[in-house]
């Protein structure tokens, strides 16, 4: 970032001595310095570096600094280059004093060629300099790869070949040899070798970040059952592409070391959408807490009349990356209302208040929410946050579940939208269903539909 930033200033520098020039020869200024004493311009040199340095961060660039191919960097340094001129010209360059409209298009060709440039030059280096890094082992991608065969062997010797990508398997896992059958010091290919039963533990121990499935490892034969297994692990999960059919679900090819595996585990969310829908999480969650404080305020006075307790009501939820978080809400329920232990509400629950149904129908107990949007805990879209408790019990039925902790969990989602409250688990199991096609579809266009049925629902009161 520090290289960029100077790289952004230099060329901005560059850019603005020949533009200088440009206007001294229509007999502008008399000397570069009175040419950059004046305020748009050397206001410029402060403003605009900041601005591509904005852009360089919602392209998703530092995001995974790591492990990045040179065709990458080329790509995202020209795009976001393009985008930065083109600003730039029309905030600064439209209304140019040079009165050739030729000579200012060459201008923003030529800040193009600067940006792209110097900057790309300067990622360059440090590519490169990351690079011998990795050649040495410093830094490295841990892999266990499921089979214990000749083609897992290979398997290795083609992913350890591309040394420069940092790839390193450090575990065979046996899918067929149980737990208590299994030898501790069993070893092949000069690697530790664990039962897949024991993946949790082999996972911890050796701190492997993702999981190869190989076509003759024996856990082909019972995929479901492997990949349910594999789930909750919370590690990316490859496949080589002959296996897909096997697998219902839309994939994205996973770029290791030039072998055609596809990752099933990973959302499929470019970097850029990612960053972008951050920002504007924390844009509309702010511009709600202001704007909505007054109502919130009368709703609060609300629960304290209706009845006894506080006003907020905060409990655990399971977040991004399975991280617990505090949720807060407006209380819709007596104070005692899990005394007896977790229990959903249903449709007539005696538990909830007055107060309370008018607010769970109309949805004004989430409110409060906007909150933890704002501090990255939640995101405004994005499949809603349950307990460790209710969890464990989805987790018995439906494995998968532990892909919804890819995303930060939302205020609504697609499965809210689709299927409201839940009083069952096996309804939040079915609402999950929704939440998962939500994970191939991540868009900010999606999120908008999304959230335009959620002003819907609260409007017409459609919320239980």
């Amino acid at each position: 970032m520090t290289t960029d930033f100077l790289a952004t200033s230099l060329a901005w520098l560059l850019f603005n001595v020949f533009r200088y020039h440009q206007i001294e020869a229509i007999g502008g200024f008399s000397t570069f310095r009175s040419y950059y004493e004046v305020r748009p311009v050397y206001m410029g040199q402060i403003f605009f570096p900041l601005m591509m340095m904005a852009l360089y961060a919602l392209s998703g660039y530092y995001n995974r600094p790591l492990f990045r191919s040179r065709v990458d960097d080329f790509l995202v340094t020209a795009s976001t280059a393009i985008i930065g001129s083109v600003a730039i010209y029309l905030m600064a360059l439209f209304n140019d004093p040079i009165p050739d409209r030729l000579s200012n298009f060459m201008l923003l060709l030529l800040l193009f060629l600067l940006l792209f440039g110097v900057v790309y030059a300067g990622r360059l280096i440090i590519t490169l300099l990351g690079r011998r890094i990795v050649n040495r082992g410093d830094v490295s991608q841990r892999f266990a790869i499921i089979g214990v065969n000749a083609e897992s062997r290979e398997l290795r010797r083609r992913l350890e070949r591309y040394r420069s990508r940092g790839n390193r398997v450090v575990a065979y896992i046996d899918a067929e040899a149980p737990d208590e059958e299994h030898k501790l010091f069993k070893r092949y290919d000069s690697l530790p070798v664990y039962p897949i039963d024991n993946l949790a533990a082999a996972v911890e121990r050796q701190n492997i970040q993702g999981i190869i499935l190989t076509e003759e490892s024996g856990a082909m034969e019972n995929l479901s059952e492997t990949l349910n297994k594999l789930y909750p692990l919370d590690i990316p999960i490859f496949l080589s592409p002959k296996s897909l059919q096997l697998v219902s679900r839309m994939n994205r090819v996973g770029d290791i070391a030039g072998e055609p595996l596809v990752d099933i585990f990973s959302a499929h969310i470019p970097e850029y959408t990612r960053n972008l829908k951050r920002t504007g999480d924390v844009m509309v969650s702010a511009i709600a807490l202001l704007a909505l404080s007054p109502l919130m305020l009368i709703l609060a006075a609300w629960i304290r009349l209706d009845s006894k307790g506080p006003v907020f009501y905060r409990q655990e939820r399971i977040g991004f990356h399975k991280k617990p978080f505090r949720i807060i809400k407006f209380r819709t329920m007596i104070p005692e209302a899990e005394a007896e232990g977790p229990r959903l509400s249903a449709e007539g629950d005696e538990r909830v208040t007055k107060c309370g149904r008018f607010l769970r129908k109309y949805r004004l107990d989430e409110l409060p929410q906007f909150w933890n949007v704002l501090c990255g805990e939640m995101s405004l879209v994005g499949p809603r946050p349950e307990r460790e408790y209710f969890i464990s019990k989805i987790l018995q039925k439906a494995p998968y579940y532990s892909l919804l902790h890819q995303v930060r969990p939302g205020l609504t989602s697609w499965g809210m939208v689709k299927h409201g409250y839940a009083s069952t688990v096996d309804e939040m199991i079915e609402r999950s269903r929704f939440d998962l096609i939500y994970l191939e579809n991540i868009s900010l266009m999606t999120d908008m539909k999304i959230l335009l049925h959620t002003v819907n629902t609260v409007l017409t009161g459609r919320g239980v």
